[in-house]
């Protein structure tokens, strides 16, 4: 017989993880391919921890590969587009790329949707700045506005919400992006992990882990810094071979650390 004065408690379902339900619900609508790749980020790493010797300033990893899809992006513009009510695709020639920006509200640290405009016409250092307020003032933010008020719909209001606008790109430019990236942290540094995200865009960038490993480089086997990253496309809208070339700029434009030496 169960104990009925056994001890428990309850704590309430932050707000902001509404985000997350609503994800699950687009994500069983999308057909999403998923490619899991490993990325040599030794360079890039070795100049942000130079960077950071020099000036005391930690250059945020986040902002770096946002730099660098962006530019990925540019040169592959289907990666970005959206798919309107007429079944044809629209692309618009600036970059906005939405980012899960993990910041402190009421006390808890939770997860916040932030959009990066014109990404592919912006440098490095813009793009950190911008970061950087986000986390040190998440409420002064136009999204955070936003999220207070339409989380407090019901469930079946939000997905009416989504089904509706997400084929008006002119509409959802306005509060949305086709492109997410967002960092799993769970796994922790040094872990060859992967994470498989409930994916409802065009593009999405799961950052994952990064690990020492054995790695050719210069012809010889030695210990390289990886980043676990998948990548996530939205099949209806970006066809296999676009999406490789695409993923193939993408690592290149990473493992290069472009635009970190233009920092400062």
């Amino acid at each position: 017989m169960r104990n009925s004065r056994e001890r428990f408690r309850t704590e309430p379902i932050p707000k902001a993880r509404r985000w997350a339900f609503d994800a699950g619900y687009m994500g069983r609508r999308t057909h999403i391919i998923h490619g899991l790749l490993e990325v040599d980020v030794t360079e890039p790493l070795a100049i942000i921890a130079h960077h950071r010797r020099l000036t005391g300033e930690k250059i945020s990893f986040t902002a770096f590969i946002i730099n660098c899809l962006a530019q990925a992006i540019d040169d592959n513009p289907h990666a970005h587009a959206y798919r309107d009510w007429r079944d044809r695709l629209v692309i618009f020639e600036d970059v906005h790329i939405n980012c899960m920006v993990e910041v402190q509200m009421k006390g808890k640290k939770v997860p916040m949707p932030h959009i990066f405009k014109a990404v592919n016409k912006r440098p490095l250092r813009e793009i950190h700045e911008e970061m950087r307020a986000t986390q040190s003032k998440p409420l002064q933010t136009r999204e955070a506005r936003f999220m207070d008020r339409f989380l407090l719909l019901p469930g079946f209001l939000r997905h009416l919400f989504y089904r509706i606008v997400m084929r008006m790109p002119h509409t959802m430019r306005q509060n949305s992006s086709p492109v997410m990236v967002t960092a799993v942290g769970m796994f922790g540094k040094g872990t060859t992990a992967w994470g498989i995200p409930m994916a409802n865009f065009t593009l999405t960038i799961t950052l994952g882990p990064v690990a020492k490993k054995p790695g050719v480089f210069n012809d010889q086997i030695t210990i390289r810094e990886y980043l676990h990253m998948t990548v996530s496309i939205d099949h209806d809208i970006v066809d296999g071979a676009p999406a490789a070339r695409f993923v193939q700029e993408l690592r290149e434009l990473i493992e290069c650390g472009f635009g970190l030496k233009e920092i400062d």
